[in-house]
């Protein structure tokens, strides 16, 4: 797996052990022993990494399938996928967010008079 993850920050994302380290909370000299093998990686850092670079989990530990997982199109397709909303939460945010903000005042107004 340590080949794997030198290979993923080198060639694939093309950035420091420093940079990598930082979006991960942990230091380069962490990222030096990961790499190096002197240290296991554990699951809660393989998922973070596969969290933050948006890396296939199986092909981080197994060497199988993509690098990387199909990352969302869109903002909203982030979202949706972060929260893990249904296609009728999608749909209501996307109808949401295509009202004219005079709309959305209105709307906001009555749920803040039902909800106080």
């Amino acid at each position: 797996m340590n080949e794997r993850l030198l290979q993923l920050r080198t060639q694939e994302l093309k950035i420091s052990q420093e940079e990598f380290g930082a979006k991960l909370g942990v230091t380069r000299a962490a990222i030096s022993r990961y790499e190096s093998g002197a240290r296991a990686l554990s699951e809660s850092m393989v998922l973070s990494i596969c969290r933050e670079f948006h890396v296939n989990y199986y092909w981080l530990t197994e060497g199988e399938g993509d690098i990387f997982t199909k990352m969302p199109d869109t903002a909203i397709e982030e979202i949706v996928e972060e929260y893990g909303l249904d296609k009728d939460d999608e749909k209501m945010l996307r109808v949401w967010l295509e009202l004219p903000s005079d709309h959305r005042k209105i709307i906001k107004d009555y749920f803040k008079s039902v909800f106080t």
